[in-house]
């Protein structure tokens, strides 16, 4: 029993999009301009420049190799060596679920708005649901997710018209002042805000896993890669704009709901709305991770890398029923043993790893001269050698500020 092919272009960029924004923007501003201050705009700008070579290696790598497990695909094909794949499989499904994790505590902030629960109970019963959503059916879990995607992309855009009066109010000058002076304190605090809002950016590289489902992969990915980091980019950088120039970022930093904080300041009103769409943002981004977690589960024991058992495919929901199920199991675990910043430095940290090794891997098969069909969509040498040297140095970074 196989996958179907049933995730459209449409349905596959709104996939990406729910993924990429989720949790990034919804739980992860107020950290951020906790350690970048008013110059948050400026580590989000930076995160999603970093971001261009990487969107290019990944579009080709999956235009090339459309299938499940891709990561773990493209580094087979470059190296040929199993055991090498399997960690980076491995490790993928660790960064889906240590996102997931991070996503799922960040739901409680927002649902404690509306009722006292304990962070336990509200997990439990978010990922139970979760799961077997999962297992449904991808159609059915993809158009939800999809569905979801519409639905915070309505509450971002609230919040950029809110704030509209800090776009007009904007001074460039300011920041461009800010990129001339070789103030270590200013930048090691844009580089910090870079590394947490470069969490915000994590999930356009696992629409690669869904590939084996998604109709015309060839075509339909790259152009959906490219689509979906260029508009969160742009979503991003103008909610980190309005946020700074409406709250603090101290005020933002100690908020656990920073968003619905945010409405309410700039409106007076009750952020009950906001909020309910910050908790399906959340929900939404988790959704994915787990699709995306079971998918490489099941692309691996595929390859025969993992036991048999996760390759396995019920015959009415056409979903990898036992992959699904080890992948919430674990999320739940880690959400109830990490807090939020610990589980987003740990993902960003194993994301620029796996990043580093997939423009190696693009390196390797285009010096091999590997055959291609004409569909292909095929970059510049250069693009995956600059990608690798930046993700690099921003590791480096990471570990110096």
């Amino acid at each position: 029993m196989s996958l179907k092919r049933t995730v459209t272009l449409p349905l596959l960029i709104l996939y990406g999009l729910g993924n990429i924004l989720g949790a990034g923007i919804y739980v992860l501003i107020g950290e951020v301009a906790g350690v970048a201050g008013l110059l948050t705009p400026l580590s989000f700008l930076f995160t999603s420049m970093l971001l261009i070579t990487t969107a290019f290696t990944y579009s080709e790598l999956s235009s090339r190799y459309p299938v499940s497990a891709g990561e773990a695909v493209y580094l087979f094909k470059a190296f040929a060596n199993p055991k090498l794949s399997l960690i980076i499989g491995l490790m993928i499904i660790s960064t889906g679920v240590l996102s997931a994790a991070t996503i799922t505590v960040g739901f409680t902030g927002y649902l404690q708005i509306f009722v006292d629960i304990s962070k336990g109970l509200a997990i439990s019963v978010l990922l139970l649901t979760l799961g077997l959503l999962a297992i449904w059916g991808i159609k059915q879990s993809v158009t939800v997710a999809a569905s979801l995607t519409l639905i915070e992309i309505i509450g971002l855009l609230i919040i950029i018209w809110v704030g509209r009066d800090h776009l007009t109010n904007f001074s460039v000058t300011s920041y461009v002042n800010a990129f001339a002076q070789p103030n270590l304190s200013i930048w090691s605090g844009v580089l910090a805000g870079s590394f947490l809002a470069f969490y915000a950016f994590i999930g356009f590289e696992d629409m690669v896993n869904v590939a084996e489902e998604v109709v015309e992969p060839e075509k339909n990915m790259p152009r959906a890669i490219m689509i979906s980091l260029a508009f969160a980019s742009a979503i991003y950088i103008l909610v980190s704009i309005v946020s700074i120039g409406a709250v603090t970022p101290q005020t933002l930093s100690q908020s656990g709901a920073p968003l619905a904080l945010l409405y309410q300041h700039m409106t007076g009103f009750n952020p009950v709305v906001i909020s309910i769409i910050a908790m399906l943002a959340i929900v939404n981004g988790a959704l994915i991770q787990i699709i995306m977690g079971a998918r490489v589960l099941y692309g691996m024991s595929q390859q025969g890398w993992l036991a048999s058992i996760f390759s396995q495919v019920n015959r009415r929901t056409h979903t990898p029923i036992y992959a699904t199920l080890m992948i919430v199991i674990i999320i739940y675990i880690l959400a109830l043993w990490l807090p939020l910043i610990a589980l987003a430095k740990l993902t960003s940290l194993f994301i620029l790893v796996i990043f580093s090794l997939m423009h190696l891997s693009l390196l390797k098969i285009k010096s091999q001269g590997a055959a291609m069909s004409h569909n292909v969509r095929s970059y510049h040498f250069s693009v995956p050698f600059i990608g690798f040297i930046t993700n690099i140095a921003f590791i480096i970074a990471y570990f110096i500020i």
